[in-house]
């Protein structure tokens, strides 16, 4: 045990050790995250300054934006600073914030897709009940319900995760620390608690997965039953660009958390955490903007000078 009592930080190995080309891989990263970060801000920006965005889809969208800009910021800059500085080394106390805080984002958006999805399933089987059943305090709720059950997932894995001896090599085979990464170090038996955070996880995707399949067949139904073809066309549109981000964002977490380790090895692993740590959060502004008329009708006319409706209109989701 003398390693274990003798060393306090672990050695994060990175991502950009397996390249030929390092550094022109830590440029493109870093564009990268600047991209991420200025888009989802600008999709903030433009929901919070056009009125006509002031309807439950485009808040939760605002949250999605927002928590990407988090996600990303919990692992991004510190591997960034450790290609730069050419230190690898993380103390256990940031090692188990930056896994609390990614395991609380990465459970608080699996959530806000379920949310999401209901939403959409409210507005089109039940357009006139809409403003009264998806109100600004059922919007809050859901929002704090996504919040505390991410939390809950950051707060049972860390504890246990960081709590084990780690008297073997200090190296995490990863760019952050990542729970299967640092699980790996111990040198105490960890099936029980593979086991369980094997549960843990499939129950964390059970429930969003089941409230989305649920939303989307009853969804499905509905346009199937429509007489106007727009109605259909807009309704799958809206449903198609959030089925995108829920298949992009679930299918990298299950291959990486549900899979069993002889399926994968570090360095896919570490492609697929970069997959949807840095390439998702990038890829949904462009998801919910590109095709979504709403917006792109908002950001034409801020392009092209003309002022947003920024208090002249107020809708009833606001007020209420």
């Amino acid at each position: 045990m003398n390693n274990y009592t003798g060393q306090s930080d672990f050695i994060l190995e990175g991502f950009f050790i397996q390249f030929k080309h390092p550094a022109l891989l830590a440029v493109v990263i870093f564009v990268v995250f600047l991209m991420v970060l200025s888009g989802n801000a600008f999709l903030i920006l433009l929901i919070l300054s056009d009125s006509r965005l002031h309807i439950p889809m485009y808040f939760f969208i605002s949250q999605l934006s927002l928590m990407d800009m988090m996600y990303i910021s919990v692992t991004v800059p510190k591997m960034l600073m450790d290609q730069v500085l050419g230190s690898h080394k993380i103390s256990a106390a940031a090692c188990g914030m930056q896994m609390f805080l990614y395991l609380t984002l990465a459970g608080s958006e699996f959530f806000l897709l379920a949310a999401m999805s209901y939403d959409r399933y409210v507005a089109i089987c039940y357009p006139l009940r809409y403003p009264v059943l998806m109100n600004r305090r059922v919007c809050l709720l859901l929002m704090s319900v996504c919040w505390f059950l991410g939390s809950l997932d950051g707060f049972m894995l860390t504890p246990v995760t960081m709590t084990f001896p780690f008297c073997r090599s200090r190296e995490i085979h990863h760019f952050f620390c990542e729970v299967p990464a640092v699980t790996k170090l111990s040198c105490s038996d960890t099936w029980l608690y593979e086991t369980l955070m094997y549960l843990c996880c499939v129950l964390m995707l059970l429930i969003p997965v089941t409230i989305i399949s649920s939303s989307y067949s009853s969804i499905l139904l509905t346009v199937h039953r429509m007489n106007s073809a727009e109605g259909r066309k807009k309704a799958l549109a809206t449903c198609s660009s959030h089925m995108t981000v829920v298949i992009l964002f679930y299918g990298a977490t299950v291959y990486n958390y549900m899979f069993p380790v002889s399926f994968h090895t570090p360095e896919e692993d570490m492609v697929v955490s970069v997959f949807y740590t840095i390439l998702t959060p990038l890829l949904n502004p462009l998801i919910y903007s590109l095709r979504n008329k709403n917006v792109k009708e908002a950001l034409k006319k801020l392009l092209d000078g003309r002022p947003l409706f920024l208090k002249t209109v107020k809708q009833e989701f606001w007020n209420e």
